[in-house]
């Protein structure tokens, strides 16, 4: 068996360092993100709880003062049960007028109708060729009578659909 070179190893363990630095700099890319990802969804609470108005200030104050109250596990407890109650509340308000529900159109889409659509909260299934999601009927259904397109209602069941009468069938159109 022969016996590899100094310079053999060496250059083994220079692409064993390279692979750490690099292993090393994803993990910390990873942490960067994740950090970002909270520090987002803290400003998100702190807006929907109505406190981005305080002057930085108060706000600050207010979090310290929260701070101090941060290492009584039953004062933790009970904002937990708070925050659940009032997200669950907010959750279901906000989704309340929105049902599963499908829709096709007879021809393809021009791409700003297609926009449109993305951004009352459908996606286009290409396997099944519809546009589907959770949106509030009357709005999708006044989207799709722009380009004679079917709304279907996805019943809670599983499986069971409930066509619109509303209108009319139509036959799955190309993306645009």
């Amino acid at each position: 068996m022969p016996r590899t070179s100094l310079a053999e190893r060496m250059s083994r363990l220079e692409q064993q360092k390279a692979r750490i630095a690099e292993q090393e700099a994803k993990i910390k890319n990873d942490e960067r993100k994740q950090r970002t990802k909270r520090l987002i969804e803290a400003g998100a609470l702190l807006e929907q709880a109505g406190l981005l108005e305080l002057h930085t200030d108060a706000l600050y104050g207010a979090l310290l003062a929260l701070s101090a109250n941060a290492k009584d596990e039953k004062q933790i407890a009970a904002w937990a049960a708070a925050g659940m109650k009032a997200l669950a509340r907010e959750t279901k308000a906000a989704g309340a007028t929105k049902e599963p529900l499908t829709v096709t159109f007879p021809a393809a889409l021009p791409t700003e109708f297609s926009t449109r659509l993305r951004g009352a909260g459908l996606r286009w299934n290409k396997v099944l060729q519809h546009w589907e999601g959770l949106a509030d009927h009357t709005t999708i259904a006044a989207l799709a009578a722009e380009h004679n397109g079917a709304v279907t209602r996805i019943a809670s069941g599983r499986g069971s659909v409930d066509h619109d009468p509303a209108t009319a069938p139509a036959k799955p159109a190309k993306r645009s």
